[in-house]
């Protein structure tokens, strides 16, 4: 499955979005996936399982527990193919921070006038 497909699914995004945080286990992350989807138990664990077998997830048995977590391999390629496109979006970004910080620089009292006028 290609990568795009993987994370094309809202409820695999919002997994990997738990999995960010830090290690979850299958349980807790079940919990909330069907709290905020409303799917079953088993349709949670086949989302982990296509995100592991992706290789976007990894995980570990800690007594009868498994402990899933974020693997960025996956995130990295699709970082560097992403990179091919950045110069779309990122002179519109900067020159967004230009002008909040226009904005910022204008609301900000004048420190070089003491409160004096002539």
């Amino acid at each position: 499955m290609h990568a795009f497909d993987v994370l094309g699914d809202p409820v695999r995004r919002r997994i990997l979005e738990l999995l960010a945080d830090g290690e979850r286990s299958s349980g807790e992350v079940s919990e909330v996936i069907r709290e905020e989807f409303g799917i079953s138990q088993p349709a949670v664990s086949q989302h982990l399982r296509v995100l592991r077998e992706s290789g976007f997830a990894v995980v570990r048995a800690e007594g009868t527990r498994r402990l899933y977590a974020v693997d960025s391999g996956p995130l990295r390629e699709i970082d560097a193919w992403l990179d091919r496109f950045r110069r779309y979006w990122t002179p519109h970004l900067d020159a967004l921070a230009t002008e909040i910080a226009r904005g910022r620089r204008a609301r900000r009292p004048d420190q070089s006038d003491s409160g004096s006028e002539p």
